[in-house]
């Protein structure tokens, strides 16, 4: 029978009733070691005095005070013990019903929250418990349930907003791709040229497809395992040895837009994964010279500030390493520039460089993560980013 399972609010119940149990043994027996000793301590019945008692038959009998004391004490016995176990089984059975309905009425907000897990399913993700009553422990239960459902919500909600967007993405080459080719090879009267033409235009295509599935990858690792675990490698780095990679993969962008680069880098060592560090300094730049305006500016600094690495989780004393990227250009409203971290988020201000993947700064926070860093950005009143990357530095000799 389903009220026969072994339940939280059945073991409830059993504990209450044993306790009661337990509480009127102990309360029976100190009542029969008082009553013996409140009758022993009577004169009368302590003592060599003798008591004489008439029968039915009229003879005289003769008992001594000890002897009477005895009976007396068998009889009191006697009586508490048959009297109190037949009152004492009731209270426990009291007890015991009211331990149960006092437990179902204690677990009621735990059925709740089981309810409400049975349902949940990533369409009902919106649904809340929002159990009012006392701040107590079940309040903090559900409070907290409702809190993990709401960041269930948002993630369910960021990796359909992130599929749809990969998906939107791949299929752009592939439809250039597709179209290309169509309109050159129905073509009957296509010369060589036009096949060359359509051959550039869809090596270009597989190319932007190459570099956004490249992205989405090394992303998907990052995100997969958070901090050093992330990591392929672990050397020691100077990001000033990084940058002139970096500067040379963004100058021929930077010159087409007429966007100058000043560099102003100082050794800061490092512990990490040299190609990834790498990637986040062109994904930096590239990202300034884009979202930039014509004859714009950037301006990218690297330094090691002594002390204060182990709030960060560096060696103790090492200090931390600074590397900060800012660019010209249009303001950006602070509500936007919180969610330039989100993958494929772009931002809708006017660009100098090509519509990029929208994955540059994602990539760029889950390299910082996987360094035991932080990344920040701030977009200045008078117009453009100023992205920070922080790092444990390591230390010097």
């Amino acid at each position: 029978m389903k009220w026969l399972q072994p339940t939280l609010r059945l073991r409830m119940a059993f504990l209450y009733g044993g306790l009661v149990l337990l509480v009127g043994a102990s309360l029976l027996f100190t009542a029969a070691m008082l009553l013996d000793r409140a009758i022993s301590s009577l004169p009368l019945l302590n003592g060599e005095a003798q008591v004489g008692t008439v029968g039915d038959d009229g003879r005289l009998t003769v008992i001594n005070g000890t002897e009477l004391g005895e009976l007396a004490r068998d009889d009191a016995r006697h009586n508490l013990l048959t009297a109190g176990i037949l009152y004492f089984g009731i209270v426990v059975v009291i007890g015991a019903a009211g331990g149960y309905f006092l437990a179902k009425q204690s677990l009621r907000p735990i059925s709740r929250v089981t309810q409400m897990a049975r349902r949940l399913s990533t369409e009902t993700l919106d649904q809340r418990i929002n159990m009012g009553g006392p701040n107590d422990e079940l309040r903090e239960l559900a409070d907290t349930f409702d809190d993990m459902l709401a960041r269930l919500a948002s993630a369910f909600e960021s990796q359909r907003r992130f599929v749809a967007n990969a998906s939107h993405e791949l299929r752009t080459p592939m439809a250039v791709m597709r179209t290309e080719v169509d309109v050159t090879l129905s073509d009957p009267d296509a010369t060589t040229d036009d096949l060359r033409r359509m051959g550039d235009v869809v090596v270009d295509a597989i190319g932007r497809a190459e570099r956004l599935v490249d992205s989405l990858l090394v992303l998907a690792r990052l995100q997969s395992d958070e901090g050093p675990s992330a990591l392929d490698q672990r050397e020691r780095v100077n990001l000033a040895a990084l940058a002139p990679r970096a500067l040379q993969l963004s100058s021929q962008e930077a010159l087409a837009a007429g966007v100058s680069i000043h560099p102003d880098l100082q050794d800061a060592w490092v512990l990490g994964d040299a190609s990834l560090l790498e990637r986040l300094m062109g994904n930096l730049l590239e990202n300034a010279v884009r979202h930039n305006v014509p004859g714009g500016w950037v301006r990218i600094t690297s330094r090691t500030t002594p002390a204060g690495g182990s709030a960060i989780g560096g060696p103790a004393g090492a200090g931390v390493v600074t590397l900060e990227v800012v660019n010209g250009g249009a303001v950006v409203p602070p509500e936007e520039a919180a969610r330039l971290f989100e993958p494929f988020r772009r931002g809708a201000r006017a660009r100098t460089g090509p519509r990029g993947s929208g994955l540059g700064l994602s990539i760029v926070q889950g390299i910082a993560l996987a360094h035991n860093g932080r990344l920040g950005l701030f977009a200045p009143a008078e117009g453009g980013l100023r992205v920070t990357v922080t790092l444990p530095a390591l230390p010097v000799g």
